[in-house]
């Protein structure tokens, strides 16, 4: 093959690897992250101490179970001696072991049901009712531990509390159709994805005429990839909570987004890292190899073998 032929496509495939690169990273991450539920209910699980997630569930369920204390009870009563009582004990309750398990029950069970109607698990009706909701925590759990912790003390009327499915929003509606389009999709190229930007990679750095600057060149893209990654993740962040309604926590949902991109994040500072590191250790290694090209040619030109190098140029 001509070298300029093989230099030409040893430049496409390393161009289209490294074009390849954050969308892989993007594609993995919702493939094996966001759609496993264990990995989905640890990543949540930090934020039942977050204080702005916190006030949000307390503000949803103490709202919530004055909405149903009001409808069943006269409404002056139940603002004037219950409300305050119940505002404080909900924001308690938020501080207890118990929360914390009601928590990561709430999660795991809406994480199942995304998943559900995501892979077609649930029948039309229930996917479409689905979808045109917000993405959301079921704090039904939560708010029954916090009446048998009002009954406990001996709050009135706490046992005659209903236990109503409250949910918290942490996505607006329609977030969710995207992800249903392009769920398939996402399961497939999240592992070929990232496969073929390695095959592409090493076929391009294979096929150059000039491997270490291949090396380098695939590299610096990679680093390239890397910070775009970062990039879109802060970009996402800022029409994520753009677009969020006023009865939304704005507080709260970016504690939700940071900690579910938590790992694009990382993975965007490796790639960076990554490739500067190589590109940097590639460079080294040349300038080392020509030291010590240098060094044996005045060793040759001191014994009378060849003349001394009468210029030096990394």
């Amino acid at each position: 093959m001509p070298p300029r032929l093989r230099s030409a496509l040893s430049a496409a495939l390393i161009a289209l690897s490294c074009l390849l690169v954050p969308f892989s990273a993007l594609a993995a991450w919702a493939a094996y992250g966001l759609a496993d539920t264990g990995r989905y209910v640890t990543t949540m699980a930090p934020l039942a101490t977050d204080p702005d997630v916190r006030n949000a569930v307390a503000d949803t369920v103490g709202a919530g179970i004055m909405r149903e204390v009001d409808h069943k009870f006269d409404v002056r009563t139940a603002r004037g001696s219950v409300g305050p009582f119940v505002r404080d004990a909900v924001h308690s309750f938020t501080q207890t072991r118990a929360y914390r398990l009601a928590w990561d029950a709430g999660n795991r069970a809406t994480h199942d049901a995304v998943l559900r109607a995501l892979r077609d698990e649930d029948d039309a009706s229930d996917e479409a009712d689905l979808i045109d909701r917000p993405l959301t925590v079921d704090l039904a759990p939560v708010t029954a531990q916090l009446k048998r912790q009002l009954a406990e003390d001996h709050m009135p009327l706490a046992d005659r509390i209903p236990v109503e499915h409250t949910t918290l929003a942490v996505l607006p509606a329609g977030e969710l159709a995207s992800y249903r389009k392009g769920f398939h999709v996402l399961e497939v190229a999240g592992f070929w994805l990232p496969v073929a930007a390695v095959v592409f990679a090493v076929a391009g750095i294979a096929l150059a005429a000039h491997r270490r600057r291949a090396v380098t060149a695939t590299a610096l893209g990679t680093a390239l990839g890397g910070a775009l990654l970062a990039v879109a993740v802060a970009v996402g962040r800022h029409l994520t909570l753009a677009d969020l309604p006023a009865d939304v926590s704005r507080p709260a949902a970016a504690a939700v987004y940071d900690a579910l991109t938590s790992t694009l994040r990382t993975v965007s500072w490796l790639l960076f890292g990554l490739g500067l590191t190589v590109a940097l250790g590639v460079r080294l290694t040349r300038y080392l190899r020509f030291r010590r090209l240098v060094r044996r040619r005045r060793a040759a030109a001191a014994s009378g073998q060849v003349p001394a190098p009468t210029r030096a140029r990394v």
